[in-house]
């Protein structure tokens, strides 16, 4: 290959009308060469090798072929990276360098291309922000295998702008509670908030989006803002761009955290895999403007300026419902059990990222850990004990107390009485103490009847009231007797006074 310099020789020896074939004489090249560069004007030599060998991938070629085009067919989000095609690659016994394999990979997807399409060239702004100063939030979908079957989660993605501290949490949903649950658990990660927190126009954020940068948003989620005092900004419809920092951070740790699927059992244990993946990412990350240091240094100077958190907000969605006659509430394509005393009312049902609360009258009738997916019930039997006080017979075939774990006493009691109808309503009578007494009084209380050979309802409950009376009162002393300003005299004759009786009366008395 001709260097640069002999290409400018041959150009000026050329303008001083000197001919092709003396240049070529003179400088030992051949006169097609010397003809090229004339005419083509290039003042650099270049050279395109027709043939590629390949000395260590060439045995792997038909296998890095089927890999390609297996990781073609996936979906964008589930596809390999080139990194992730060398460990494939190497895991099969390919000794070579990553060089190679992101070459040959690069060509082969040129190769792939029929028609070039035209390429927009786009311009943006960078973008500087000054330590705890705002963080974007944006939602991403990832495939799982949660309980050895396929599943998608709901993705909460979180991250400070100035240091790229990440977060990122998965849920079954993307519903208000969520978000909140998710900002929650992010701002406990970091120890603190932002200013600022950059948004696109979700609707569990945005009721209406108008002109420019005006917003409305939802009552609920403006509350959430306030109590952590944090200024919402929505981004512009269509302009991702604007939150780029999330956007960016979606791609990567998909392809770091999500590719190959992880295996699950519970969501639980995923967001523990994904909190260390975190911190493991932050520090061994090089920050993008200060090279010199990790993510996580940046995030340790960062978090002194954080916005201290007082308490978590209590992030629930709150929804009106009407109590069947069953003592369930529909929710969510589910039901749940509540206390029978709110049946057949409305309530007002609070739905948090884990849990359901129903409140009636200001106070908790039901808390029940939350259930996705159909069709599920999720019972408390000690919200039937009311109404099977009055129906003993329920305890048989009553959906509510089918598999219901007693405690070992109470069991044993139960045992004990037998199976028939009296046994029943005996039992029913010691369970109706449970709302009042507790579970572990009445537990107590069972233990220490068949300690003494007793097994009855009146024994139990007899126990149960010793315990609930205490001690008995103290004695109270009688207060002085006042002294009497008139004190009687002891005068004996007035009795025989009373004996001294005149005829007359003694007759007509007659």
């Amino acid at each position: 290959m001709l260097t640069v310099e002999t290409i400018a020789r041959v150009r000026r020896e050329h303008a001083k009308g000197k001919s092709i074939r003396a240049i070529a004489r003179d400088l030992r090249l051949s006169r097609d060469t010397v003809t090229k560069y004339l005419r083509s004007g290039d003042t650099d030599a270049r050279y395109e090798r027709q043939d590629q060998p390949f000395p260590q991938l060439g045995p792997f070629l038909a296998e890095l072929d089927g890999l390609l085009e297996r990781n073609e067919r996936q979906q964008l989000r589930d596809r390999m990276d080139k990194r992730q095609l060398f460990e494939a690659l190497r895991r099969s016994g390919y000794a070579g360098g990553y060089d190679a394999v992101r070459r040959y990979a690069r060509r082969w997807a040129d190769a792939r291309v029929t028609t070039a399409a035209a390429k927009v060239t786009e311009a943006f702004i960078p973008l500087s922000f000054a330590p705890g100063e705002a963080y974007q939030f944006d939602w991403s979908e990832e495939w799982i295998v949660l309980d050895g079957v396929s599943f998608k989660a709901q993705v909460a993605q979180v991250r400070l702008c100035h240091s790229r501290m990440p977060y990122i949490r998965a849920y079954p949903r993307q519903t208000q509670e969520m978000v909140f649950d998710a900002h929650a658990r992010a701002f406990a990660f970091w120890g603190g908030t932002c200013e600022r927190g950059i948004y696109d126009n979700m609707k569990t954020a945005v009721d209406a989006v108008f002109v420019g940068k005006e917003r409305k948003f939802n009552r609920r989620f403006a509350q959430m803002c306030s109590h952590y005092l944090v200024e919402p900004t929505a981004c512009s419809p269509a302009a991702g761009w604007e939150k780029g920092q999330v956007e960016n951070q979606v791609g990567s740790l998909r392809q770091r955290l999500f590719i190959p699927r992880p295996h699950v059992k519970t969501l639980d244990e995923l967001n523990r895999q994904l909190e260390d993946s975190c911190l493991a990412h932050a520090r061994e990350s090089r920050h993008p403007d200060d090279r010199e240091r990790t993510v996580w240094e940046v995030f340790e100077a960062e978090r002194q300026v954080l916005v201290p958190i007082r308490s978590p907000f209590d992030g629930f969605r709150e929804v009106t419902v009407s109590a069947t006659k069953t003592c369930l509430v529909h929710f969510d394509r589910n039901r749940y059990s509540i206390a029978a005393r709110a049946a057949n009312r409305p309530v007002q049902l609070r739905s948090y990222a884990d849990r359901i609360v129903v409140r009636f009258d200001g106070e908790v009738v039901a808390e029940h850990e939350r259930a996705f997916g159909r069709d599920h019930v999720r019972y408390n039997p000690i919200h039937y004990l009311p109404v099977l006080a009055r129906k003993p017979g329920a305890l048989r075939n009553g959906a509510p107390f089918k598999g219901w774990e007693l405690p070992a006493s109470l069991t044993k009691l139960r045992a004990r009485l037998g199976r028939s109808d009296e046994a029943d309503r005996q039992f029913v009578g010691i369970l109706a103490a449970i709302p009042e007494d507790g579970l572990d009084a009445v537990d107590e209380a069972c233990r220490l009847a068949l300690a003494e050979g007793l097994c009855s309802r009146d024994a139990v409950l007899n126990i149960l009231s010793r315990h609930r009376d205490g001690a008995p009162p103290p004695t109270l002393a009688a207060p002085p007797t006042p002294p009497l300003r008139l004190v009687p005299a002891a005068d004996c004759a007035r009795y025989d006074r009373l004996r001294s009786i005149t005829p007359e009366v003694d007759r007509g008395a007659a």
